[in-house]
């Protein structure tokens, strides 16, 4: 079965008006673009092997806005529901109860590990689609011009699976699955998610539609070991909060949300990525179950790090108080 016809088939089977890539419309612009620019190489008696023009009408004015758009409104959606269903996971006591009765998600248990398989399928799919209809563009156009619109994408953050959310996502169902297997029940959660080791180094690894797989480095470019209480910028790069506070210019008694916009991420230097940090809870309770001894280390050492700053920053103040 063609791609096309599977991913119009699993959005329709989906319910629920969840917003997808308009796949066969998109595909219908490119024919017709080929189609126009066939035509006018016939009249002038040449062939077509080159590059799309730099103002080219079809793609500057429908393929790539429309694109854009379904882009956008995809990973909101992704974004808001999965942001939803972990709140209410990792909420507990009276605070659990407060949001079912508000209503932010109906179902029980079972249908909230089955919201999280569902929402990490419509990611993975719809990027597998992404990536197959501006490998079509490419190829129509015999141009890069897709993959640099993948970059644009990904600078504007409207890439699905730069989203934290999805890293989260993926954690929850270990973590599930993790915990099942300890307690003798049958696992029903996303089976298609791992944490692996590769030389010591941890992914979050996940299989995607059409044999792609998705491996997240969980390692901290900062201080180069297992990413400690784990934090996702903006940019979707991913940090130990301290180290991440290291690099934003702030203490930790302050905050990341102290940082100012002009401050960098450490790794694709774009500014303005710390005000919308994520803390990802999920992965952070994966890793302390998966690292223990390793995850016991960096506690007892940033302890007292946090220890040591909270005493320099309460000293400043009192200086400060007396004109010291």
């Amino acid at each position: 079965m063609k791609f096309c016809k599977k991913y119009q088939e699993y959005m329709q089977g989906q319910g629920k008006k969840l917003p997808g890539v308009g796949f066969k419309k998109l595909k219908k612009i490119l024919k017709n673009c080929r189609r126009e620019f066939q035509s006018k190489n016939d009249v002038h008696g040449v062939l077509h092997n080159q590059t799309c023009p730099q103002h080219c009408p079809v793609c500057d004015g429908t393929f790539f806005p429309s694109l854009l758009k379904e882009m956008s409104d995809i990973v909101g959606c992704f974004n808001e529901r999965a942001q939803k269903l972990l709140e209410l996971h990792l909420a507990s006591g009276f605070r659990k109860y407060f949001i079912w009765f508000k209503g932010k998600l109906q179902g029980s248990h079972v249908a909230l590990i089955q919201e999280g398989k569902d929402l990490v399928n419509y990611a993975l799919i719809n990027a597998v689609a992404i990536r197959k209809i501006l490998k079509k563009y490419d190829k129509v156009h015999f141009s890069k011009q897709g993959q640099a619109f993948k970059s644009q994408a990904q600078s504007m953050h409207i890439e699905i699976l730069q989203s934290p959310w999805l890293c989260e996502l993926m954690a929850f169902h270990i973590n599930l699955r993790e915990t099942k297997v300890k307690s003798g029940m049958t696992p029903a959660s996303f089976e298609g998610c791992y944490l692996t080791f590769n030389d010591g180094k941890p992914f979050l690894s996940c299989e995607l539609f059409d044999s792609v797989k998705l491996d997240i480095d969980l390692t901290c470019s900062i201080c180069l070991d297992t990413v400690f209480d784990p934090v996702s910028l903006t940019c979707g790069h991913i940090f130990c909060y301290m180290c991440a506070c290291s690099a934003a210019s702030v203490s930790i008694v302050n905050g990341l949300k102290a940082a100012e916009p002009k401050e960098k991420c450490p790794l694709c230097r774009e500014a303005g990525v710390y005000e919308g940090f994520v803390h990802l809870d999920e992965l952070s309770i994966l890793l302390r179950r998966s690292c223990s001894e390793y995850w016991e280390q960096r506690l007892q050492m940033e302890r007292a790090e946090r220890v040591r700053q909270a005493k320099e920053h309460w000293e400043s103040q009192c200086r400060a108080f007396v004109g010291v």
